[in-house]
């Protein structure tokens, strides 16, 4: 017997990069199987057409309904700082439960065993590395992980699918 699961796809759409990659992402992982349902906030045009009037209430109860009807969350954790919006549905999927699998790929991860990039965090304004919202970070990994790849996001999306659970690969 197949059971359904829906995803919830937590990401910043305020660029065409983020809609183009959102998409990209999107459609990997609906080929993964016919019995999931993938809910991409950009794609829903009554709160996400910007071109039109959405307030915050309206924002607010349409996209935490379908965090509170997910099964998995995917978060993408990348840019300058984690967005806002995904933050925020992290902590409702926290709340409730719902296992998240975020994905962060800044490239500035490379090289944690670089000395000289080690050293350079004793020099003001010389850290080599991104950082990430600890507190955020900590809500994923108590009910859900963290992947620096496509790869790795997909394989632990199709695990999932295949048990239901969030399991290291």
């Amino acid at each position: 017997m197949t059971i359904s699961r829906h995803i919830y796809f937590a990401a910043p759409l305020f660029s065409q990069s983020d809609l183009l990659y959102n998409r990209y992402l999107a459609e990997k992982i609906r080929a993964l199987g016919s019995d999931l349902t993938i809910y991409l906030p950009q794609e829903n045009e009554g709160i996400n057409d910007k071109s039109a009037y959405a307030d915050s209430k309206m924002i607010a109860l349409a996209d935490t309904e379908e965090v509170l009807k997910s099964d998995l969350m995917i978060a993408l954790l990348d840019g300058l700082t984690i967005d806002a919006g995904v933050a925020s549905e992290i902590g409702v999927a926290y709340a409730k439960g719902i296992p998240v699998i975020g994905l962060y790929t800044d490239s500035r991860q490379q090289g944690a065993d670089n000395q000289q990039k080690i050293a350079a965090l004793q020099k003001p304004a010389e850290n080599q590395f991104h950082y990430l919202n600890l507190y955020t970070v900590g809500l994923i990994k108590l009910n859900g992980l963290i992947v620096n790849s496509e790869a790795d996001l997909l394989d632990h999306v199709h695990s999932f699918l295949e048990s239901g659970e969030l399991n290291e690969l």
